[in-house]
This record gives C-alpha cells, structure tokens and sequence, in this order.
C-alpha cells in the first residue's frame, strides 16, 4: 500500500500526510506478544549481563525495536518466555500474531520478524 518513495509508514492523501511512529508500531507489536500463548512478558531490547528483567505492561515497548526501510519494515521482539513451553512453537506464535496485528492495524506489510528469547520464568 506504499507509494513509491514514501516509506512504508507513511501514506500521501490529498489532504495531508498520515505517518505513524515507530513507537506507536512498537505498542501495537508489544500489545499483540502480551497476548501471545507462552510469553510470561517482554525484556528491554538493551538485555545485559544475562539478566532478564521483565518488563511492566506500559514499559513494554521497549522490548520491541522497529526498523523502516524504504519499502519495508522490521521487527525484533525480546521476550522472557514461561518455563517447561516449547519455544520454537512459542516463537513462531510470536511472529504470526505480531505480522498480522501491524498488517491489520496499518495496512503496512512487515518484512521480518525476529524473536529474541531473553530468558525462561516460571
């Protein structure tokens, strides 16, 4: 739905422009892994020392890092994923549910989604 030389989360209308943050995508994104079967909850996406902290629901975005390209977006999610779940299964639930939230929401297609698993919790 891009038109040509405008980024992928930005839309030209006869009235003006309509462009959406990649906060506002990073919310959408962290709104859908909430929801996601598995997930106990979101890391911050600047992990270090090989702790896991579990992110609140309103800090959540910072577990989602969103890329735009010219013509595509990228997504990477850092998720602490609940003890004893499969998580190959788990992740690519992640990856279904995060394409289709930011598709339907914006209309705007998403190249890739990469989930990064921060850690296990009971």
């Amino acid at each position: 739905m891009s038109q040509q030389g405008t980024p992928p989360n930005q839309r030209q209308l006869p009235t003006g422009t309509i462009e959406v943050a990649p906060r506002a995508i990073a919310s959408i994104v962290a709104s859908s892994v909430g929801q996601s079967y598995g997930v106990v909850g979101m890391a911050p996406h600047t992990f270090r020392e090989g702790v896991a902290q579990v992110l609140h629901q309103r800090d959540a975005h910072r577990g989602v890092d969103v890329r735009i390209g010219d013509d595509w977006v990228e997504i990477d999610v850092y998720i602490i994923v609940g003890y004893g779940m499969r998580i190959a299964e788990v992740a690519r639930n992640v990856q279904e549910n995060v394409r289709y939230a930011v598709e339907r929401a914006l209309g705007m297609p998403v190249a890739r989604v990469n989930v990064r698993v921060q850690g296990l919790k009971n």
